[in-house]
């Protein structure tokens, strides 16, 4: 995970070059409502049920935390934060700044997910930026979809497919359940980490780790376990978390409600 981090410490030269190395297939797909963190990648998400009236969210990962990781089982919920967000527009230009007034949920656990709570109203953003949230799919993705990992932080864009879905992907002392697996076309790199997985315009998971280095289960080097305790690796391949358990943890205010049904994420 800490490589999802090295995007924070490549020059403007390197991202210029892998901007001209966006696949051609990624022009389906836009960066409105994506932004970027001073580390990472997010994106402003909404449950449909949502009003526009309740406070926005952003979402990234749990090792975006500007508290740092999150240790095995620990949650964060309700922390005050005043962190920044760029605001990207369509074509990857700067919209404008939003401020969080807290972490309304944070974790490493089962997940790898933060959710940013913002000073501002989805309609005040609309209304401000002309940009509207990315829709959280309340749905399990399926295999085989095609996906785009829009990156706010690069304002890059990697498009392929879901390749399956891992029981159990272990790295270092973090264990999260039934990941993302993409095709080999989602080579993501530093700075990433947080992006939302869109298919079919909607986000179905978020963006997380990867094998760099072909090892076994350590950090940077997640590992697959599945259901009978077999380990198997799988060098450069690329991982991401799915998001669809998250709308039925969400009050209509944006407030996080654990103990809602139908809420599945860890709990403090």
């Amino acid at each position: 995970m800490s490589r999802r981090l090295l995007g924070a410490l490549l020059t403007a030269a390197t991202a210029t070059v892998l901007l001209g190395t966006t696949p051609a297939s990624a022009a389906a797909a836009n960066f409105a409502g994506t932004v970027a963190l001073s580390n990472c990648s997010g994106s402003v998400v909404k449950p449909a049920a949502t009003p526009d009236t309740a406070p926005a969210l952003v979402m990234s990962n749990g090792h975006c935390l500007e508290t740092g990781f999150p240790g095995p089982g620990q949650v964060i919920t309700n922390r005050t934060s005043s962190r920044t967000f760029t605001l990207l527009n369509a074509s990857g230009g700067n919209a404008g700044t939003l401020r969080a007034k807290k972490i309304v949920y944070g974790t490493m656990t089962d997940t790898d997910v933060s959710l940013y709570q913002l000073t501002t109203t989805y309609a005040q953003i609309k209304s401000s930026y002309g940009i509207s949230p990315l829709e959280l799919s309340n749905a399990h993705p399926s295999a085989g979809i095609a996906i785009d990992v829009v990156s706010g932080y690069w304002k890059r864009i990697y498009s392929c497919n879901v390749d399956g879905f891992v029981y159990r992907l272990k790295e270092g002392s973090w264990t999260w359940k039934d990941s993302i697996r993409y095709t080999s076309a989602c080579q993501t790199i530093g700075g990433t980490s947080g992006s939302p997985i869109v298919s079919g315009g909607k986000v179905v998971g978020v963006n997380n780790t990867g094998n760099e280095d072909g090892q076994r289960c350590t950090e940077n080097n997640p590992c697959e376990v599945d259901q009978a305790g077999n380990v198997t690796v799988h060098y450069k391949t690329n991982y991401g978390q799915e998001t669809y358990g998250i709308p039925a943890c969400l009050t209509a205010a944006s407030e996080i409600a654990l103990t809602q049904a139908g809420c599945t994420l860890p709990r403090p």
